[in-house]
C-alpha cells in the first residue's frame, strides 16, 4: 500500500468533490482524510485529501496521467500529488542567532520533523560548531553589497547540488535575491517578530518596550520579492506587562519564533498550505 496527498485548487463549480473521490475509489484508493474550503468572494475552491492506494499495480505516474485527463482537465485544476512517505530536503540559511537553528535541529534529531537537511549555509562562521555537532555540512558564504550576484550564484549551486526542495530562513539576516525567490516560489519560509512594521529596525523589542506593548508575537511566512510581505503560514502571540523587562520581551519573542517556525515547517512538509493571491489556506 502507498499513501498519497492530493492538493487541489480551481474555480468553484459543481461536481469537483464527487469527481475526485469517485476517481480515487475507481483506482481502489481509500480516502483517510479530506477537507475543503471555498473562497466565496473570489469563487475559488480548495481541497486536500490523504488516501491509501490499495492496488499496488497502479503506479504514481499512471495515476497522475489518468487523473489529469479524467478530472484535472475537466475542471481546469491546479493540483499536486505527493507520496506522503517521502522526505523533502530542507536547506537551512542562518546568520548569528542560534535559537531557531537549535530548535529545528533538535526536532529533526528526535524525528519530529520528517525531512532531510542536506546542508546549512551562513553569511557568518559563528554557527558552524552547531552544524558540525549534528554532522550536517556547513557552508560559509560571506555577503556584501558588492558580492550579491556571486552569493546568489553560490547559493543556487548549493541548492541544485543537494537537490533542496525548500528553504528555511532560521533567522537569516539578509534579503533573499529575486533569482532564488523565482527558483523557489512558495518554498522559502521566513520567521520574524510581529512588531513589523510598527517597530522596524535593529532593536524592535527596545522600541516596543518604550511604547509599553501588551502583546508580542511572531510570524512565519513565505518569502516574496516584497520584504516581509509574503503569504502568512503561522502566527502566535503572548501577553506581556509593565513588569517585564526588555530581556523578558526578547526571551519570550525568541520562544515564540521557535514554536511558530517549527509549526510552519510542519505544515509545509505535510502539504497543508495552499497559496493564492498572496494569502494562504492552511488545512488542519
Amino acid at each position: 500500500m502507498k499513501n498519497f496527498r492530493l492538493l487541489i485548487n480551481c474555480k468553484d463549480q459543481a461536481g469537483i468533490i464527487a469527481a475526485t473521490t469517485n476517481f480515487i475509489s475507481k483506482c481502489e484508493g481509500n480516502i483517510n482524510y479530506v477537507d475543503q474550503h471555498v473562497d466565496l468572494q473570489q469563487g475559488v475552491f480548495f481541497m486536500r485529501l490523504e488516501y491509501t492506494l490499495e492496488n499496488t499495480k497502479i503506479g504514481k505516474e499512471e495515476f497522475v496521467r489518468s487523473f489529469k485527463s479524467e478530472v484535472g482537465s475537466l475542471f481546469d485544476m491546479n493540483w499536486e500529488l505527493s507520496d506522503s512517505e517521502s522526505r523533502l530536503k530542507m536547506a537551512l540559511f542562518v546568520s548569528k542567532y542560534d535559537h531557531c537553528l537549535y530548535d529545528i535541529l533538535g526536532r529533526y534529531k528526535s524525528g519530529e520533523l520528517m525531512v532531510e537537511i542536506p546542508f546549512i549555509v551562513s553569511n557568518h562562521k559563528d554557527l558552524k560548531p552547531i552544524a558540525d555537532s549534528f554532522n550536517i555540512p556547513f557552508f560559509y558564504v560571506p555577503t556584501s553589497a558588492e558580492t550579491r550576484e556571486k552569493v546568489q550564484y553560490e547559493h543556487l549551486e548549493l541548492l541544485k547540488k543537494y537537490k533542496a526542495d525548500f528553504i528555511v530562513l532560521a533567522r537569516y539576516m539578509q534579503i533573499i535575491p529575486e533569482g532564488i525567490v523565482a527558483a523557489y516560489p512558495s518554498k522559502i519560509i521566513n520567521i520574524h517578530h510581529s512588531f513589523l512594521p510598527a517597530f522596524a529596525g535593529a532593536k524592535p523589542y527596545h522600541s516596543a518596550f518604550k511604547r509599553g506593548v501588551k502583546i508580542i508575537g511572531a510570524t512565519s511566512h513565505y518569502v516574496t520579492t516584497e520584504l516581509d510581505a509574503g503569504p502568512i503560514i503561522e502566527q502566535d502571540v503572548v501577553r506581556v506587562s509593565h513588569a517585564h523587562s526588555i530581556q523578558d520581551l526578547i526571551a519570550k519573542g525568541r520562544d515564540l519564533e521557535k514554536i511558530v517556525l517549527a509549526n510552519a515547517i510542519k505544515q509545509h512538509i505535510q502539504q497543508k498550505v495552499l497559496v493564492y493571491d498572496n494569502k494562504t489556506v492552511v488545512f488542519t
